[in-house]
């Protein structure tokens, strides 16, 4: 019987950025990516699995210089040539997450929690956004918090990724939602997951917010691209926004992009060294 293996690559959570790191796999072809964190310390690490090539030795080389030439340190990276149980091993490290006061979030592979939450099933995969990252749960809150106040009648994810937000606003009663990412890999998750969940949205490839406008936009991105898209994603938003991807000190700079067209802060709520900022219209 044909034993089947795998490389998985681990790096530290502080040496790149989710988003990095899934550029990163992608480059390698990975058949599969996850963030594991430590619930006692909170240390977080990046995962990803490649099948293993005829040259394991030469494979070895390119991925520990792919991490390298990204700005990991070689402490910071490690390779281990993982069994035919490969791909359930590394389930063991995830668990359904409570965000806010009624989502969680679970993989399918794992049970939900006991109580009434609402439930979001969103398996680990190469689309970036699995729900543990401090900007995602940040959006999360903010979006079950407007939620409370009035479901909205349209809903923008900008730069959707997983889908996860586009979902959690459908779950919590938002309708008329889009989903948009540049990424052909997170337009189809984000298809396939709102399925799972049995949420209508519509799952479109685009950089560029439309020109219509909608209740609820979010958009968990980078402070770069929130900066330099802020006069058109402004145009988009009938009532709130919700800004994430930021660092701490990336806060005052990203709020005034979008003050300038026309917006006004309501609030910030930080996590860790993260950051996000709801605004109106």
């Amino acid at each position: 019987m044909q034993v089947l293996k795998c490389l998985e690559l681990k790096i530290d959570g502080t040496a790149m950025g989710e988003e990095q790191f899934t550029s990163l796999a992608e480059s390698q072809h990975a058949v599969g990516l996850s963030l594991e964190s430590d619930f006692d310390s909170g240390v977080e690490t990046h995962v990803a699995w490649f099948e293993v090539a005829e040259d394991e030795q030469l494979q070895r080389a390119q991925l520990s210089a792919a991490a390298l030439l990204a700005g990991a340190k070689s402490s910071q990276v490690a390779l281990k040539l993982l069994g035919d149980d490969w791909e359930t091993a590394w389930q063991k490290n995830w668990h359904a997450m409570p965000v806010g006061k009624h989502l969680c979030v679970r993989p399918s592979f794992c049970e939900p929690l006991s109580g009434e939450f609402i439930d979001i099933v969103l398996d680990p995969g190469m689309a970036f956004g699995t729900g543990q990252h401090p900007t995602t749960k940040l959006c999360l809150e903010a979006i079950e918090r407007i939620c409370e106040e009035k479901a909205p009648e349209s809903v923008l994810d900008m730069g959707a990724g997983s889908g996860l937000l586009a979902i959690a606003a459908g779950k919590l009663g938002a309708k008329g939602i889009v989903a948009i990412d540049n990424d052909p890999i997170s337009v189809e998750a984000s298809r396939v997951n709102a399925e799972i969940n049995g949420v209508e949205l519509e799952s479109l490839l685009d950089d560029t917010p439309p020109a219509q406008q909608f209740d609820l936009v979010v958009a968990n991105i980078l402070a770069g691209p929130l900066i330099e898209m802020a006069p058109k994603l402004s145009k988009c938003v009938g009532n709130h926004l919700i800004l994430s991807g930021l660092l701490r000190e990336q806060v005052e700079s990203v709020s005034q992009a979008y003050i300038d067209a026309g917006m006004h802060v309501i609030r910030t709520d930080a996590m860790e060294e993260w950051a996000s900022v709801e605004l109106r219209s």
